[in-house]
Parts: structure tokens; C-alpha cells; sequence
């Protein structure tokens, strides 16, 4: 589904059908009365990750049983008032509502001035990505996610940082739209993000062992170009996402992604000196990298010129 861009919707049932498309299906209350919507929506679809801006420009309730997906709701503005299973949960800007997949839940009071920033995981995807991410025996994310999250500091703000960073893309309807490799990766690195950040207690164990990751070293280089995420390399080292990356840095000196960049660039660089017909957009979706401009930018941080110079 390509991103919505914002719009201003005049009756109360077609706002609530255009944001259930969207999202969910929901039971929509306005509070007050009166008041003519003026919602904000836009999305940005990275497949089993939906990242989006919701606003209802009016106070209303929301009433929703999240089927077959998890949502994580950031207020940018006002408060987000919700019914959770140990009471009342109010969210505010640099705080998360998490609510649980296939689970009735009520948002008691979206405040009129409160626009969200929110995530959507596929709920069997998620809980597959989590058996890798937090442990080496199965786990359910409904069973280990709490029901708020503080985003100012450490792992959780970090992983705030990295969803705000796509969400600056939210006006391009066609971004991603055609490389399904980029999404995969993205999609990764948001969902091994917020599990590590909701769950800092799970996924410890002895740092993973040389031969472990030698395991994973010995796959990136036989295919630097897969769309790896951190989760399929914890898979390879049989392990979690957490003790692989303390793992690499005790025995690599770096994390597994800039290893990861390390192996692409040495092939990049390889191919750049050697086929003169490639163009460098080419050498770079080749190996991986997300775009030309981005893999430019590596490329000199490491060899202190750019692709185009090399290629030359």
C-alpha cells in the first residue's frame, strides 16, 4: 500500500473508514460533539512494518481489537489515554503506548491536539522476529511486551531516532515501493530495535563463542549482497540478536552490520576498478547498499574518495 498524504475529511464515517484502511478496524466515539474532523494520515509501507502520522484533529474514543498486528502509538503532540490490563496508561511525547495483538483495547481519550507517530507489526512476523532477536527458544511478543515504553534514553531512544528518521519520508508515496530487499532490511532493523528496547532482560546468555560467529562472518562473505537483518545472522550464530552483537564485538571489533558494510564496500570497490561499464548505481545495488547516495557515503568514509573517483 503506497503512503497517504494528509487530508481533511468532512464527515466522521469517512474518516473512520479512511484510517481503518489504513490501520484497523475500530469503533470511533467522538467526545464532545460537534466537532468536524480534520485528520492527518500518511503512511509509509515496509511490508510486515507499517509506519505511520495519525491525528483526528478532535477529541475522540477509539475502540479496537488489533487483529493480527501489534501497534505502537507515539504522541508528537498532546496525550494518548488508554485502558491497559494493569489500569490506566497515558502516554506523552517521549513515551509509547504499546497494544497487544488480537487484544480489546480502548483509547479512552485521543485528544484533538494529539497527532501520533506509529509502528504496525504483522503479529506472526513479529513474533517470529522476536524467537531470533531476544532468544534461542521460542518466545511470544504478546507475552514479554509492556504496555508503555520511554523513549529518552538508551535502546529505546535510539530506535525512536531510527522510525523518526523514515518517518521524514512519509510525502514520498513511492519510496521503497520497488525494491523489496531495502524494505526487508528496514523492516528488520526497526523490529530488532524495538524488541531490544522494550525487552532489555531477555536475550541474555553467554556472549556468543568464535565459532559462532565465525558462522556468521563465513555467510556474509559467501553473499554480502543478501538483505541481511540483524535477526537472520543471529539465526546463523544460533543465538540472540543481543549476545551476537556483544559476541562481534569481543572477538570482530565491530557490530555485525558494520562488518556487514565492511565485506560490501571491499566487493564494491572490487568491481568498481574492474568493470568499467557498470555504472556505480548499479555496483551499489549489487552489494546491497539501500541507495547510490548513501553508499557514497560510506564509500569515502572509508577510502576517502568517492565511488565515481574510484571508477574513473
Amino acid at each position: 500500500m503506497p503512503a497517504r498524504r494528509s487530508a481533511m475529511l468532512w464527515d466522521w464515517d469517512e474518516a473512520s473508514r479512511t484510517v481503518a484502511d489504513a490501520y484497523f478496524p475500530h469503533q470511533l466515539t467522538l467526545l464532545g460533539g460537534g466537532r468536524e474532523p480534520r485528520v492527518t494520515l500518511q503512511t509509509l509501507d515496509l511490508g510486515p512494518v507499517l509506519i505511520g502520522h495519525v491525528g483526528w484533529g478532535a477529541d475522540v474514543e477509539i475502540a479496537c481489537d488489533y487483529p493480527n498486528a501489534y501497534e505502537i502509538n507515539m504522541p508528537l503532540t498532546g496525550h494518548l489515554e488508554s485502558h491497559g490490563r494493569h489500569g490506566v496508561v497515558t502516554s506523552v511525547v517521549g513515551q509509547a503506548t504499546i497494544f497487544r495483538a488480537d487484544t480489546p483495547s480502548l483509547i479512552s481519550h485521543w485528544d484533538a491536539t494529539c497527532t501520533v507517530l506509529g509502528v504496525k507489526f504483522d503479529r506472526d512476523w513479529l513474533d517470529r522476529e522476536a524467537e531470533k532477536v531476544l532468544a534461542a527458544e521460542p518466545v511470544c511478543a504478546s507475552g514479554v511486551l509492556p504496555e508503555q515504553l520511554q523513549l529518552d534514553r538508551g535502546a529505546a531512544r535510539e530506535w525512536r531516532q531510527l522510525v523518526g528518521s523514515l518517518a521524514a519520508h512519509l510525502r514520498e508515496p513511492g519510496l521503497f515501493h520497488n525494491s523489496p530487499a531495502v524494505r526487508e532490511q528496514l523492516a528488520g532493523a526497526i523490529s530488532a530495535g524495538f524488541l531490544l528496547a522494550s525487552c532489555p532482560d531477555l536475550g541474555d546468555g553467554p556472549v556468543a563463542r568464535p565459532r559462532s560467529i565465525s558462522r556468521v562472518v563465513d555467510a556474509i562473505r559467501d553473499d554480502p549482497g543478501r538483505s541481511w537483518t540483524a535477526a537472520e545472522m543471529a539465526v546463523v550464530a544460533g543465538t540472540s540478536v543481543r549476545r551476537m552483537q556483544e559476541g562481534f564485538k569481543e572477538w570482530i571489533g565491530c557490530s555485525p552490520m558494520d562488518h556487514l558494510t565492511s565485506i560490501r564496500l571491499q566487493r564494491a570497490r572490487a568491481d568498481l576498478e574492474a568493470a568499467p561499464g557498470s555504472s556505480v548505481s548499479e555496483v551499489a545495488a549489487r552489494w546491497g547498499f539501500s541507495s547510490a547516495s548513501r553508499f557514497a557515503a560510506a564509500y569515502r568514509r572509508r577510502y576517502g574518495c568517492t565511488p565515481s573517483q574510484a571508477h574513473r
